[in-house]
């Protein structure tokens, strides 16, 4: 049985959730084992033999935007329907290409996507995301961006919503995506 856990440790307000806790008393990140969907914090699976071999599932590397207005607010894309996930709210970005960098990407993503055009300066890493997949790995660093030139337009059909971070929790959003509220709350 391959156990998963989180390789960080966000330390959140405790009285937000009831999810497992460190021996600290704060609230750990977790993940469900591949098998048995069993909920374990690091504690317990450090109890544990650790794995013999990683799972052997390819990396998918994303970039993620949190784009920022003038309010706080950060923009939320909605997975339109034909896609998996369809009807989940994401983080703006895409894939990776062969040879970009994240920033890159966000600049390609976000113009195909939204139609606004940003540099690779515009954007300051905050976190990232490290989630398996059935069939994946994700790995996905989270920027923030506050500048850009345009209007954002949903070129791909896409609904959108300005939501202040303590609100997405009202939002269903994929697994990956998660871990990258909190770290957003603390930089925001």
């Amino acid at each position: 049985m391959a156990i998963l856990v989180y390789s960080f440790v966000d330390i959140l307000d405790c009285r937000v959730t009831k999810a497992p806790r460190n021996d600290y008393g704060c609230l750990i990140f977790y993940r469900l084992s591949v098998m048995n969907k069993v909920k374990m914090n690091c504690s317990e699976a450090l109890k544990l033999p650790r794995p013999v071999k990683p799972s052997g599932l390819p990396t998918l590397l994303v970039a993620a935007a949190a784009l920022v207005d003038k309010q706080g607010a950060v923009l939320l894309a909605q997975r339109p329907e034909g896609k998996s996930m369809a009807g989940l709210w994401e983080f703006p970005g895409g894939k990776l290409q062969e040879g970009e960098s994240p920033e890159y990407a966000l600049m390609r993503e976000l113009e195909e996507e939204l139609g606004i055009e940003t540099r690779e300066c515009c954007f300051s890493p905050i976190g990232f995301a490290s989630h398996e997949y059935d069939d994946f790995h994700l790995l996905m660093p989270l920027f923030i961006c506050r500048v850009w030139r345009g209007d954002i337009k949903a070129m791909e059909g896409q609904k959108f919503e300005w939501v202040y971070p303590q609100d997405m929790y009202n939002y269903p959003m994929p697994a990956a995506d998660i871990p990258l509220i909190y770290q957003l709350r603390d930089h925001l």
